[in-house]
């Protein structure tokens, strides 16, 4: 068995495998190449991946003779139409938003497993590649908030007078939230959150930041860490109590994702208004919408002197790490895949390898993916 390690598209920095993985994959007496060049860019040369004891490939030579192709983003259609069918992808597919990708993948005959669709168990959290990438957004965006404040983040006592420390607002205690909580905290904010989950308050709490409760909100505790579809009630009273909390607030950072919808809209265009000039927000949700009625993905725009910046890739502006923790992620879901002696034996009835394959035997497995295919198909 062959299993490669494709180069990620421009515009990603990260890379699925780092040498260190690698060399415990070669170990296991896997046949690993490396397209020339794939950890560049996130500054992992290709000597190394060499000294683990990987061959390094051309893109071409991959595509045609690789058993097993490890990405983060889908490749372009072009690279698809190259793999003979019948092989089998792995990285980050984003399924729920391309269920016709997904078909016509698996109309070409391909096995795909998509890590954003593995079960978030126990059992399965070292395979969490949405937590562990959701762990750094967090941490930058804070840090990128402070960057782009016109302010100080710190209470500051000098000479010259005193300085107020910043006031942030963060929508979601997921992983990336509470990361956010914590950095905000130890640059020396003063840290408000927003969750509809009442199961969260007490780790809010221990971080230092204050919990603001909206009563009423629907179960999120089977939602895997993501937000829930909530009622029309309920989303009144939200948006007012957000509306206010952001006000008050010099920095906003957002998180909130429904899976296979459009992010909910958790700051109207009246809400950003309604801040103070210079404010931030931090839309980490922009990918699938943006949580404010503003919010354009990949860009930075300003609306009535409020700063929004949209960026779903922030775990890409530290793309060592992330790297490093995603490929870890990946090489313990192989280990589930491939048998002592480096063969391909995936076990299908593995909880785990079920719910992340997507795509089998020429047809789309996953029972949610299934549900948004066009009935055409």
């Amino acid at each position: 068995m062959i299993l490669a390690v494709l180069k990620e598209n421009s515009g990603e920095n990260r890379v699925s495998l780092v040498p260190e993985v690698v060399k415990q994959l070669v170990q296991q007496q896997v046949e690993v190449w490396v397209e020339e060049g794939a950890g560049a860019a996130a500054f992992y040369p290709d000597s190394g991946y060499r000294e683990a004891g990987a061959a390094l490939k051309s893109r071409e030579d991959i595509l045609k003779g690789a058993d097993v192709l490890l990405t983060i983003r889908p490749p372009e259609a072009a690279d698809f139409e190259k793999v003979p069918p019948g092989k089998t992808w792995a990285g980050v597919f984003q399924p729920l938003f391309n269920p016709a990708l997904m078909q016509q993948l698996a109309g070409r005959q391909f096995t795909i497993f998509s890590l954003d669709s593995i079960p978030r168990t126990t059992r399965a959290q070292s395979m969490d590649v949405l937590s562990s990438q959701a762990n750094i957004a967090g941490y930058k965006a804070v840090l990128l908030a402070a960057f782009t404040y016109s302010r100080y983040f710190p209470m500051f006592m000098t000479a010259a007078g005193s300085i107020p420390p910043a006031k942030v607002l963060i929508l979601g205690a997921g992983v990336a939230g509470l990361q956010a909580i914590a950095t905000a905290r130890r640059l020396g904010a003063v840290v408000e959150v927003f969750d509809t989950r009442p199961a969260v308050k007490e780790e809010v709490m221990s971080l230092g930041a204050r919990f603001v409760e909206v009563e009423g909100a629907a179960d999120a505790s089977k939602a895997g860490g993501y937000a829930v579809e909530q009622s029309e009630d309920f989303k009144e009273r939200q948006a007012a109590r957000i509306a206010e909390s952001a006000a008050k607030a010099d920095v906003v950072i957002t998180t909130a994702q429904i899976p296979g919808k459009p992010a909910p809209i958790l700051l109207p265009t009246a809400a950003v208004e309604g801040m103070r000039p210079g404010s931030v927000i931090i839309d980490l949700a922009a990918a699938t919408g943006g949580n404010t009625g503003l919010t354009k993905n990949g860009e930075t725009i300003v609306h009535k002197d409020v700063t929004i910046i949209g960026n779903s890739d922030l775990a890409g502006t530290a793309p060592a790490d992330a790297s490093k923790l995603y490929a870890k992620n990946m090489h313990n879901f192989l280990k589930l895949l491939i048998g002592k002696e480096g063969q391909w034996q995936p076990d299908f009835a593995d909880d785990i390898v079920q719910g992340a394959c997507i795509a089998r035997d020429g047809q789309v497995v996953n029972e949610r993916v299934k549900q948004l295919q066009p009935a055409a198909v």
